[in-house]
Parts: structure tokens; sequence; C-alpha cells
């Protein structure tokens, strides 16, 4: 079983390293010239730390935001503040995304069944948001495929079709992921982390700062992500920190 893990491991990379490459039509000298290229040409990482080394002895913020693929706010939070403040500042932020958000739950046998606040489509978008996660693992991968989505005013499926094209991820794994009882497992522990957030969520997006929820935070985040990080990290800023990026919108909990 560990072989076979092992082996589809290696696929998968292979096939990333792959569909990047074809994605990028820029020479190898230029992949660190900007964040948007090295995303398109797999080697996002590798140039953040190449040209933004922080200190290795402070510790990363812990960011995570809890939402649900079709809520307005959370679109306009994610596209517009969240993945901006990623592609400046991702080397000093662990960033977690949660795609469940206002949505509810019941068991029916071995399934779950969801309810989702925009319906049922926002049910669908959320799930492959969970299993694009559970499969490609990197965030500096899976994160600006989502981001796309969440961009689109299409149907999830049709913008995931779409996204692919831009991003490399393995689309077709996660798709047969997202109709399956492995991927609806995956969707019961977004729900269960949800849920078990203290205090409760009230709205979305919700966020947590090194695992702590406030006002003060939520209202810092939504009006400026970067400097909220950035006040936070102890070590040597980078460049990123010197910008700023606003917004301010929330979907409140109906359910």
């Amino acid at each position: 079983m560990a072989r076979m893990a092992q082996t589809l491991f290696a696929l998968l990379s292979v096939i990333l390293t792959s569909q990047a490459s074809l994605l990028c039509n820029v020479p190898s000298k230029f992949w660190c010239d900007s964040p948007e290229i090295a995303l398109k040409c797999g080697v996002y990482e590798q140039c953040y730390k190449q040209q933004w080394p922080v200190h290795q002895d402070a510790k990363v913020v812990n960011f995570t935001v809890y939402y649900e693929s079709l809520c307005p706010d959370c679109k306009n939070f994610i596209t517009t503040m969240l993945f901006p403040s990623f592609l400046k500042i991702g080397s000093i932020m662990n960033l977690t995304v949660v795609p469940y958000g206002n949505a509810r739950e019941k068991q029916v046998g071995d399934h779950w069944e969801f309810e989702c606040q925009h319906g049922e489509q926002e049910c669908v978008g959320n799930i492959i948001d969970t299993c694009t996660i559970a499969l490609v693992k990197n965030i500096a991968v899976y994160f600006p495929f989502i981001s796309c989505m969440e961009a689109s005013s299409a149907k999830p499926l049709d913008a995931a079709k779409v996204c692919a094209t831009k991003y490399p991820v393995p689309l077709d794994a996660i798709l047969n992921c997202s109709r399956s009882s492995f991927g609806n497992r995956l969707e019961h522990e977004m729900a269960v982390q949800t849920e078990s957030l203290q205090p409760q969520h009230q709205y979305v997006p919700w966020v947590t700062l090194n695992g702590v929820h406030t006002e003060e935070i939520q209202t810092e985040a939504q009006d400026n992500l970067v400097k909220l990080i950035c006040d936070t990290y102890k070590g040597s800023k980078p460049p990123g920190c010197s910008e700023s990026l606003k917004t301010k919108q929330l979907c409140k909990k109906e359910f």
C-alpha cells in the first residue's frame, strides 16, 4: 500500500510538472521576475525562497479562512484581498482555506448530504475545492486555481474546466474525487473543522489568526490583510509588507 501511494504521488508530481511546463512560455531566466510568471512555470515556492528569504527562526503566521464557494463576499475577499496578499507575502504566511462555510450536513447511512446557503451549485464548488486541496496538497499550486474559480461567474464545474487550463492541477482526478465517497468524507471533514470553531462562526468569510478569531482581527484582515500579517510576523519583513490592499464585506449566516 505504501509503495502504491508513493507511486501515485510520483505520478501526480510528474503530471503537475508537465502541465506547468505547457502553461509556461517564458524563458527560464525570467521565471522569478513576478509571482504570476512563477506560478505559471511551477516555481513559485522556489522563487519566493530565493528572492524573499526570511529569518528561519521566525515563525510564519498561521492564517485560516472559512468560506463557501458562491458567497459573493467570499469571492470578493479571496480574489481582491487574500490571493493578492498571498502573492505578496506568502513566504511569511501559512495559509489554510476551508470550503464549507454556512452549509449544513446530515448523515444518511454511510454518506453525508450537504445543504448549502447558495444552493446545490455551491455544494459542487465546495467539494471541488476540497478535493483540489486534498489531492494537490501544495497551496502554491492549488490556491491560484481556487482563486481563479472564485473569480468566475460560471457554474463551478465550468469554472474548474477553464481554470485548469491556466493552472497545473489534475482536473480529472479532482472531478472524480468530487463525485466519490472519498470526496464526500473529505467535505465532511471540512464541516467538522468549521463547526468546531470557538467561537462559532456567524458569517463568512470567517478568519483566524494563529488560531484566534476576534472582531478586531476580522476587521483588520478585511481592511488590510498584508498589514495584519506583516505586523504579526516577527522576522525580517519581505518587500510585499510595504504595500497594502483594501476590501471589506461579509456573507452573513442565514441558516
